[in-house]
C-alpha cells in the first residue's frame, strides 16, 4: 500500500532537490536519489514529484537552452576560479616557506 505524504513534506523535498540541482549541478535523478535517501522517500517517488514542477517552470517561457548555456559557462568559470585559488594557495605556501628560511650573509 502506498504511503501518503503531506503536501508540506512534498514541497520541502522538491525544494531540496531543486536546490541541489542548482547548487551542485547534478542531474535531477541524482538529486532525487540523494534527497530521497535522506528523507526516506523512494528516488522514483521524488522524481515523480519533481516532474510537474519542472514542466510548470518550462511553461512559464523559460528557454532551457539559455539556462543550460549559462549553467555551462558558470561551471567553467567556477572550475577556473578553483584552479586559480589552488595556484594561489600553493604560491603563498611557497613564499611563506621562503621567508621562514634563514639567509646566509
Amino acid at each position: 500500500m502506498p504511503r501518503k505524504y503531506s503536501d508540506e513534506f512534498k514541497d520541502k523535498a522538491v525544494r531540496l532537490a531543486e536546490e541541489l540541482v542548482e547548487l551542485e549541478g547534478c542531474s535531477k535523478w541524482a538529486a532525487a536519489e540523494e534527497i530521497g535517501e535522506k528523507l526516506g522517500v523512494s528516488a522514483h517517488t521524488l522524481n515523480h514529484w519533481l516532474k510537474p514542477r519542472i514542466s510548470a517552470f518550462d511553461a512559464q517561457g523559460s528557454t532551457d537552452e539559455s539556462v543550460e548555456d549559462e549553467l555551462k559557462r558558470l561551471r567553467r568559470e567556477n572550475n577556473e576560479l578553483r584552479r586559480a585559488n589552488e595556484i594561489l594557495k600553493t604560491a603563498s605556501a611557497f613564499f611563506a616557506a621562503e621567508l621562514a628560511r634563514p639567509t646566509r650573509r
